[in-house]
């Protein structure tokens, strides 16, 4: 029985209780404790048998040695797991952050046929970087709405009535 608890010995502490059930009846309960604070429950669910001393005897170091070999594909299962979301976690935040610059550096470009260090053509129809530049009202639409343009002037009169 102890060298089949040798694998989960090896990285926590296990209780071992012997309780009397009856005039021919035992019960065993193996209880591992927890190896870190933050480790997954799982890997604390007890182990129970209950027989006449013969049958643990002659049985309990075979289920043992079952239950030793579950409880290690479950921890290392668990730690995959937890390896493998962690990775996704990250590359996701780096993706996020690699958009983010891209987007930077796309509103930071000047317009086509604008260099940095020259000038705009003066002619009416031209669109200087700073016209160019979202204004703080629009800034939170992303290009998803269109700019509002302004009202023409009415050429009637406001107010009063006319004699």
């Amino acid at each position: 029985m102890f060298v089949e608890l040798m694998p989960l010995l090896a990285g926590r502490t296990v209780l071992i209780t012997v309780a009397k059930v009856d005039a021919k009846t035992l019960r065993v309960n193996m209880i591992p404790t927890q190896a870190k604070a933050d480790e997954n429950p799982a890997l604390t669910t007890p182990l129970t048998y209950t027989g006449s001393p013969e049958e643990l005897d002659a049985e309990l170091g075979k289920h043992l040695a079952g239950y030793v070999q579950v409880h290690q594909q479950t921890g290392s299962t668990l730690a995959e797991a937890k390896a493998t979301m962690e990775a996704a976690a990250k590359a996701v935040q780096e993706e996020a952050k690699r958009k983010t610059e891209e987007r930077k550096k796309t509103a930071q470009k000047p317009p086509a046929g604008v260099t940095p260090g020259s000038t705009a053509p003066s002619s009416s129809a031209s669109v200087s970087i700073a016209e160019a530049a979202p204004s703080p009202a629009s800034a939170g639409t992303l290009g998803l709405f269109p700019l509002p343009t302004p009202e023409p002037a009415s050429n009637q009169p406001k107010g009063g009535l006319a004699l």
